[in-house]
């Protein structure tokens, strides 16, 4: 269940990055979000789903 939450992060993050790369390709904001913004949004939901993927991975091996 985890496993798939942090997928879908990762996901979510690459299309974050595409998003960020075409709005400074087009050299301007697409629905009011600047390349930054899409960028800090990249970064913060790869660090969500690498925390929750160790997480997860701990709480499993000491379980067994």
């Amino acid at each position: 269940m985890m496993r798939q939450i942090a997928l879908a992060l990762i996901v979510l993050a690459a299309v974050g990055l595409i998003s960020a790369i075409i709005s400074v390709m087009m050299g301007s904001t697409i629905l009011g979000i600047t390349a930054e913004e899409f960028s800090r949004i990249c970064s913060n939901l790869a660090l969500i789903a690498i925390a929750l993927a160790v997480w997860f991975k701990k709480i499993s091996i000491s379980d067994e």
